[in-house]
Order: C-alpha cells, then structure tokens, then sequence
C-alpha cells in the first residue's frame, strides 16, 4: 500500500505537492469514490482517475540523457521543432524531463514518470548541484568570478552562492571557458548571471548534477540510472 499522492506523482500527473493539492480539491477518485483527504493508501488493484481520467500506473524510470544542441527540453512542440522524448521512442513509460536545458544548451538531463523524484530534484530547497561549463566572450578576473561566487542580481533576485574557476583561456580570440555550479535553475539563469558581470555566454553544456556526469555518451545518447544512484539522490535531496 502507498500514499495516493504518491502513487499519483508517479503515474506522472504531477509533484506529490501538485497531487496533494489536486486532492484536496477534490479532483480525485478511488474505486468510484471521491477522495477529498490526504492520508489515504491505496493498493495495485485500487482504480485511481483524475478529472474523471483512470491513471496509468506505471512503473518509476529514470533516465540520464545527453541533450544535444538545438533541441528542446519538453514532450511535444506545436512548431515541429525536435523535442527530447524524440530520443525515447523505444520507451514505453510517459516519462518527461526532469527540469530543462535551454534550446540551444548542451548536457546532462534527467528524465523520469516519477513526478515526487523530479520535485526533489528541482526545487532549490534541496540544494542539487548542477555544474555548467560555459565558453564567453572575454576573459574574467579572479574579482569577477568571485561576484559570481557571491551571487548577482538577475531579474530583481539575487542568486545564492555559487562556485566558479576559471577552465581555460584564450588571450588571441579574446574568449574563456569557465566552470559554474549552482543549485538553482531559473529560467536562463546561467546566462544572465554572466551577462551580469558583463561576459555573454557563446556556448553552454550541462556536465554534472549532484555526483552525476556524462561519462562516455554521445550527444542523443542515453542510460538509465541504478537503482543505487536514484536512491542515492533521493537521500541528498531527503538529507538537505
């Protein structure tokens, strides 16, 4: 037996918070009966619908995916532009990106059906790093990288604390490749914060969240994680 919320959360209809309040709405039904409280389990043979909708009750997958350039992170576009779940076509389960990487950012991206996992690993609360590793036009002082230590102003907030270094330079193209890590993920927040401190981003990849990297995949190359790395992020996201 298992929480409702959770059940749901899995089945990919929302975070188990999103479920909690979809609950309480009344939005839910067990076995033809409305559900209205939280606390309620329900078993594998307990038909569970939303807004009317029997869910799918599949079980948990977990991915790591190289997201190549160009392409977005989501599960359809009205435009016909190349979406992530294009590289999971063999893959039964609904499963979705966990957070996102900007159209034209490279990198590491989770993607799951487990909608509490993806909660975890996105709310900043929980503090998961992600390290970015950025080429810029111009090369940063040792003071301008510690503004981005500090955190800057990006659209009226200031960022938390961050670590950077500088990867490498090149004095006759006038560029530089630095290494970023943050736990936050606001909407195009790695650029802006070097566009604050006045070094436009040329090209940005993804290398590492939390203990997780690339290792030998390719561009639109994917693994699945262990059972032992997904529950060694559920503990860095419980233990934060």
């Amino acid at each position: 037996m298992e929480r409702l919320q959770k059940v749901m959360a899995h089945a990919g209809v929302a975070s188990r918070r999103k479920c909690e309040e979809i609950i309480k709405a009344g939005r839910v039904k067990v076995n033809g009966q409305l559900v209205d409280q939280l606390g309620v389990k329900v078993s594998p043979s307990d038909q569970v619908e939303v807004d009317g909708v029997p869910i799918y009750r599949e079980e948990p997958r977990y991915f790591l995916f190289y997201k190549p350039r160009n392409v977005l992170s989501a599960v359809s576009d009205d435009k016909g532009r190349p979406v992530v779940n294009d590289y999971f076509e063999m893959i039964d389960e609904r499963i979705y990106p966990v957070g996102r990487l900007d159209f034209d950012t490279t990198g590491l991206l989770l993607m799951t059906n487990d909608g509490e996992f993806a909660n975890r690993m996105t709310h900043p609360s929980h503090q998961i790093d992600k390290e970015y590793i950025a080429k810029i036009e111009g090369i940063p002082s040792p003071e301008d990288l510690k503004r981005l230590a500090k955190g800057v102003v990006v659209d009226g907030k200031k960022t938390s604390r961050a670590r950077s270094r500088l990867v490498k330079s090149n004095p006759n193209n006038q560029t530089a490749v630095v290494s970023l890590t943050i736990h936050e993920g606001w909407n195009h927040q790695v650029k802006k914060m070097f566009q604050a401190i006045g070094y436009p981003v040329v090209r940005l990849k993804r290398e590492r969240v939390a203990f997780l990297n690339l290792g030998q995949l390719k561009p639109g190359e994917y693994r699945e994680l262990t059972a032992f790395e997904v529950d060694k992020l559920n503990k860095m996201a419980t233990d934060e």
